[in-house]
């Protein structure tokens, strides 16, 4: 059975960069990163990948892979974006540190049961810090909000 996340992986432009947004910035720490010089495959590459571990011990890691071909853009939240939980007396200095720092910042944003703040990365993924709202365990709770009937009347509807 799945235990928990151990890590999710992106591309990278430049590791280098990535590595001074999520553990000079952000604060993750740097705990693996290794070359990849022939895939399993047997075709010869050169990647390194990268890992940055949260307190839960679960990782976010990279991939820079110069010989391979990836569109960067810069995505919008609803395609691709990182939440990461935070305690809420972290947000206000995270935000105010993002605008410091020049780095694309958005927030305070209140969901109802989070409030979030929002970050881009250098690679152009949108990274954000949410922190716990009370309340926040029932609206997560399917057998308090309805998440399977919400579900289906948006298939019904969608297919209608």
């Amino acid at each position: 059975m799945i235990r928990k996340l151990h890590h999710n992986a992106y591309r990278c432009r430049d590791s280098e960069q990535t590595r001074r947004f999520y553990e000079d910035f952000l604060g993750l720490p740097l705990v693996e990163a290794f070359e990849i010089k022939q895939t399993k495959t047997g075709r010869d590459t050169q990647v390194l990948h990268s890992f940055y571990r949260l307190d839960d011990g679960s990782n976010l890691a990279f991939f820079e892979a110069p010989d391979m071909p990836f569109e960067f853009k810069a995505q919008h939240d609803f395609d691709l974006h990182i939440a990461l939980e935070v305690a809420p007396e972290v947000l206000q200095p995270m935000l105010e540190k993002g605008k410091a720092q020049g780095i694309e910042t958005r927030g305070i944003s209140h969901h109802g049961f989070i409030n979030s703040i929002y970050f881009r990365d250098p690679n152009g993924y949108v990274i954000e810090l949410c922190a716990r709202l009370p309340g926040h365990d029932a609206a997560m709770d399917p057998a308090q909000n309805g998440a399977r009937e919400k579900l289906r009347r948006w298939t019904e509807a969608r297919h209608a």
